[in-house]
């Protein structure tokens, strides 16, 4: 199997897990949603999404921000899991009400198969930079 393929596969097992994490009982993870608030007008390049749950423990291709598929990870400082999503993705989500709170649901599952979720609220604004 192509790396590719591996990675498509993985998506659709995360969208999988996604509508799973709905019908089953996912346990809950606290996270924290940076920036905390978005500008729909700024040049940003990521939206990080810190957790609790430790770094080996999460399957990172199940990992999902809403719709938006994880697109890098790290540890932190603690050696707690820390995901990456492509902010463009994320400002692109249907639904978004500017001028609002927002959720935003991290929804994945660990190695071992056990699905979670996490939520944050942020703001969402859309303010063109004076310098454009």
């Amino acid at each position: 199997m192509t790396m590719s393929r591996i990675r498509i596969a993985s998506l659709l097992a995360g969208l999988v897990l996604t509508a799973l994490a709905w019908q089953t009982q996912a346990f809950e993870t606290m996270i924290q949603v940076s920036p905390n608030v978005l500008n729909i007008g700024s040049q940003g390049n990521v939206v990080t999404v810190h957790t609790d749950l430790p770094y080996g423990s999460v399957d990172v291709y199940s990992v999902f921000l809403n719709s938006v598929p994880i697109a890098s990870w790290k540890a932190d400082d603690q050696g707690n899991f820390v995901a990456k999503f492509d902010i463009n993705a994320v400002k692109s989500l249907d639904g978004l009400i500017i001028g609002d709170e927002n959720e935003l649901r991290l929804i994945g599952a660990t190695c071992d198969g056990e699905p979670f979720i996490g939520t944050d609220w942020i703001r969402v604004v859309d303010v063109v930079p004076r310098n454009r």
